[in-house]
């Protein structure tokens, strides 16, 4: 028999698959379709240039675009109605999908932002800019949402957390509450299903500590206002709780099943309780999708490993061309195209190294998927649970050792590898150079990896080999993962694109568009 639980989830679905059917003359924004072409194509290549995982493209489009609008805003001027239309025709959104009252509704949820940033308290010219992107990031979160409501997605998380939180068991060590418990599960369960980065699961944290966060009354934002600094480090200590990653590798591990249920009742809601009752089926139609979304994952993998390694690719060869290259001739003079070549393509090499390694989950796999399935959506009278041991608190004299050898593996790694580069004629800039962009493919391709494992339900079993790989490459893996955060904020080549690029750009396709509107306009007057 089918939980109440899984019921009401079958219920959702079906109000989300309703929510799609298009509405009857409904007025909605329209572009003109050949400046819509063109914009589209620029948006491809600037994905290209500024790569990220193909769930969050709209909304980094989104936020850096509302950047430059809210850039070039006047005072008191609307910006709403050009950003819907941008969005449109960057192929964000499809033409005649977006009903005009969202015009009303995005602004709304601009100027709740810029009444936030215009009243919050702090001067620190680092604490303005940080505070700037944090809510301009959720801004194009709760903006993509607002255009495309993820029923589906927030009905699956809730469900999926509701059965974690009864299930996972919290052992020895470190004592937390019940509080933060349910906090973390509903953080790891967005993390796991859909892959959510900090600004979206940001929004979803508000929303739940405001429940009024979409129409906030005007006390209530000016509170929100004066406290913002103290709510952004209460939310950043969520995502720094010293056991956030215990509880997203056990969400991870079992997200499996809940991925295929959403598959399922996505087909066909209204039929999805006869479906997923009929058990002698259950298990084709489980295989079914499973080998789907293997096999979507194999593309995905693909897809991030070329796209990642061009994007950094492409900075690489910016560099040389900046800075390597002129100070190896003039300054140095220890250029060499040897060098400049390996240094160049040896990191993309590592990559594709990495990539091609990876392996799919074997065949028993999916006969534990399987059987978590079953325990999911099923009424049982016994619950499993979920050990999460919580580790014991190190003394004084452990972390001492423990930060000796931390510091000893930087030293080691990053001291073979000098040696090496020294070894091949490399300049002092050239090493400094390789090893950053090496640093960043092994982040990149260390990411990858893990991704690959989206459909396993064990843990993978750590090997000799893999111990020391890992070792040795953590050091590389901990400054890749500094250095792709400061590039998403300081990255060149965006810069570039946004200055001599992208501005220009968008004036010329908004002048495109209103310019066959005008010779539409005149064609009607020719009878």
């Amino acid at each position: 028999m089918l939980s109440q639980k899984t019921q009401s989830l079958i219920q959702q679905y079906q109000v989300w698959y309703q929510s799609l059917q298009r509405k009857e003359e409904v007025p909605v924004l329209h572009v003109d379709e050949v400046a819509s072409k063109v914009a589209a194509f620029y948006e491809k290549i600037r994905g290209i240039i500024e790569w990220r995982e193909e769930h969050l493209l709209r909304k980094t489009a989104i936020e850096r675009i509302l950047k430059r609008r809210l850039l070039l805003m006047e005072e008191r001027e609307d910006i709403a109605q050009p950003l819907l239309l941008e969005f449109i025709r960057g192929g964000h959104f499809p033409n005649d999908s977006i009903e005009e009252i969202k015009v009303e509704e995005v602004q709304r949820i601009i100027d709740k932002y810029i009444f936030i940033l215009k009243h919050k308290t702090g001067n620190g010219e680092k604490e303005r800019i940080e505070m700037y992107n944090w809510l301009l990031g959720i801004a194009a979160c709760e903006i993509e949402e607002n255009l495309a409501p993820p029923l589906r997605e927030h009905a699956l998380i809730d469900f999926m957390s509701d059965l974690i939180r009864e299930r996972i068991e919290t052992k020895g060590g470190r004592q937390i509450t019940q509080e933060e418990k349910d906090t973390q599960v509903y953080v790891a369960c967005q993390r796991a299903l859909f892959k959510m980065d900090s600004p979206l699961i940001s929004l979803h944290l508000l929303e739940s500590r405001f429940p009024y966060w979409g129409n906030l009354p005007k006390d209530e934002l000016q509170e929100i206002a004066l406290n913002i600094h103290t709510i952004k480090r209460e939310i950043e200590a969520i995502f720094h709780h010293p056991l956030a990653e215990k509880f997203y590798s056990v969400c991870e591990g079992y997200d499996t099943p809940y991925l295929i249920l959403n598959d399922i009742l996505s087909q066909n809601p209204s039929q999805a309780k006869e479906v997923l009752s009929r058990t002698e089926n259950i298990e084709n139609l489980i295989g079914e999708i499973y080998q789907k979304r293997l096999y979507r994952l194999k593309q995905r993998i693909r897809r991030a490993a070329f796209y990642s390694t061009i994007s950094i690719f492409l900075t690489k060869v910016l560099f040389a061309l900046l800075l390597e290259i002129p100070f190896d001739k003039y300054i140095t003079n220890t250029f060499s195209y040897v060098t400049l070549g390996l240094n160049i393509f040896i990191p993309p090499a590592l990559m594709m190294v990495m990539v091609a390694t990876i392996r799919p989950p074997g065949k028993e796999n999916f006969q534990r998927v399987l059987v978590e399935f079953m325990k999911i959506i099923k009424e049982r009278e016994r619950k499993e649970t979920y050990p999460l041991k919580l580790p014991s608190p190190r003394g004084f004299f452990m972390n001492s050792i423990l930060a000796i050898f931390y510091l000893l593996s930087f030293l080691i790694s990053f001291g073979l590898l000098v040696f090496l580069l020294l070894k091949l004629r490399f300049g002092i800039l050239s090493i400094f150079v390789f090893l950053l962009f090496l640093s960043l493919i092994l982040f990149a391709a260390t990411k990858i990896r893990q991704r690959a494992k989206e459909l396993e339900v064990s843990e993978e079993k750590e090997t000799l080999f893999s111990f020391f790989f890992d070792s040795f490459t953590f050091p590389f893996y901990s400054v890749g993962k500094w250095l792709s955060t400061q590039l998403e904020k300081y990255n060149i080549v965006v810069l570039l694109f946004n200055i001599l690029i992208e501005l220009p750009f968008q004036f010329f396709v908004e002048f495109l568009e209103q310019w066959r509107y005008f010779l539409r306009e005149k064609k009607g007057e020719f009878h």
